[in-house]
């Protein structure tokens, strides 16, 4: 994390703008951390919100074009090869199949606020020939609407910030007991939906 913070501090929007090409591409790049910190970056730079939200839905859009450009030349013989050899690209890529086959060309929009196969879905539209123009009007309007949320939260927390801490520390007693039960109610959910698995699997 203090290599993206150092990068986009160092470098502004143009590290922004890679950073999130590279993750829209597939790399190992987490537009959760980088946007909240390019809004906090933005906002102490005085960038005007608009401009952040502009430049990370076109480096967006960059990004998810490689990976559409990649199913498109390749198919699923190709995507097939791709989760062969890269384990961990089997469940988003199948996750995006399904998503596909449910939505079809609106699976590309609703996609982007989908955490598993948010920037797959691009393997998946290529290989099944979606027409660029209709790829990409989606791609637009789902990734503008995440990486302005996330960058909002930087930018506001930032100028806020002042605000923020007071009710943290009026009420951060109760945001700790509610943090702790959320946190209980999403290990048991785990552990019962693991349980479920394996007496399935084992009839």
């Amino acid at each position: 994390m203090s290599f993206v913070e150092n990068m986009i501090n160092q470098y502004g929007l143009s590290a922004m703008f890679l950073l999130i090409l590279l993750e829209y591409a597939c790399f190992p790049v987490s537009s959760e951390i980088i946007l909240p910190l390019a809004g906090l970056v933005g906002a102490r730079s005085h960038m005007p919100f608009i401009t952040l939200v502009l430049a990370s839905t076109a480096a967006g859009l960059f990004g998810t074009g490689i990976t559409y450009l990649v199913g498109r030349i390749g198919g699923s013989p190709l995507l097939e090869k791709i989760m062969k050899r890269f384990p961990s690209f089997e469940k988003p890529i199948l996750a995006s199949y399904r998503t596909f086959g449910n939505h079809g060309k609106s699976a590309v929009f609703l996609s982007r606020i989908i955490p598993l196969c948010r920037t797959y879905i691009g393997f998946v539209a290529g290989a099944m020939k979606q027409p660029p123009a209709s790829y990409f009007f989606c791609s637009a309007f789902g990734i503008l609407l995440w990486n302005s949320l996330l960058t909002s939260l930087g930018y506001y927390f930032y100028q806020h910030q002042d605000v923020f801490f007071l009710y943290f520390n009026r009420y951060k007693k109760w945001i700790l007991i509610c943090g702790s039960l959320l946190l209980l109610l999403i290990l048991f959910c785990n552990i019962s939906s693991r349980c479920k698995k394996s007496e399935e699997n084992r009839e």
